[in-house]
């Protein structure tokens, strides 16, 4: 199955980061979406689970988009929060946040959950736009990288 991972979209999705979520399974968005028709196109692409980031109150998107998202899919327990502190490591297999803008796929060293913060495809702080992509099945992670929008990939492994 393959995961496409977003965050801090601030009500923009690029024509580029469009192109790469065509043919996902499943879409997760961790937070600051900043826009309810953002969170409709990126549901008619593929099912979104997504959570509140900082900039997301004052949206209604849906009644399952809340602080934080648990979901149980391709054999692993998903977490997902806009705040890397707030995830709860004790309790899922793999951890998705945003909010700092800047990339990153690595596992903790004291749980073996796989963390990624897919940095923003709009507003990026650290090098060019980016988003991650996870394939999953039968409860491994087979691969797990962040995509560079101009066609550069930093695998995990």
């Amino acid at each position: 199955m393959r995961f496409d991972i977003v965050s801090d979209t601030h009500g923009y999705l690029s024509k580029e980061l469009l192109d790469q979520l065509q043919g996902a399974d499943l879409i997760v968005h961790a937070g600051d979406i900043c826009s309810e028709s953002d969170f409709q196109t990126l549901n008619k692409i593929a099912f979104t689970h997504a959570c509140k980031g900082n900039n997301d109150w004052g949206f209604q998107y849906d009644t399952f988009v809340t602080p934080t998202v648990r979901f149980f899919s391709a054999g692993l327990r998903w977490e997902v929060c806009h705040y890397r502190e707030r995830l709860d490591l004790q309790t899922c297999d793999v951890a998705i946040c945003g909010h700092t803008h800047r990339p990153f796929v690595t596992r903790d060293e004291r749980t073996g959950v796989l963390v990624m913060n897919p940095g923003s495809p709009t507003f990026p702080r650290a090098g060019g736009p980016t988003m991650g992509r996870i394939i999953a099945e039968d409860g491994k992670i087979v691969s797990a990288k962040i995509i560079e929008l101009d066609d550069k990939d930093l695998d995990w492994r």
